[in-house]
């Protein structure tokens, strides 16, 4: 398998001594650069997933029979006014 390379950035010198020193002992400023976009990847995925399923959820449920705005506020009312009644 042949390997391929992230490209460079450039950053201000007061970030890269943030950088280096949040580094772990041994551990080089390029695996932590893979480990973070390793993880954002994985964020992104996850997030993009859940976006899906939030769409698909969606499309299903307006798609389905449901109950009337109107009828559900008309039961919230006939309750409120049954509570206020034993009051």
């Amino acid at each position: 398998m042949t390997t391929a390379t992230i490209p460079s950035i450039c950053v201000e010198p007061a970030f890269l001594d943030e950088v280096e020193r949040a580094l772990e002992p041994n551990e080089s400023l390029a695996s932590f650069v893979e480990t973070a976009v390793r993880r954002e990847i994985q964020q992104r995925q996850a997030r993009a997933g859940l976006l899906q399923r939030g769409l698909a959820a969606t499309r299903h449920h307006s798609a389905a029979a449901g109950i009337p705005a109107e009828k559900v506020i008309a039961r919230l009312e006939a309750k409120l006014a049954a509570a206020r009644q034993r009051k």
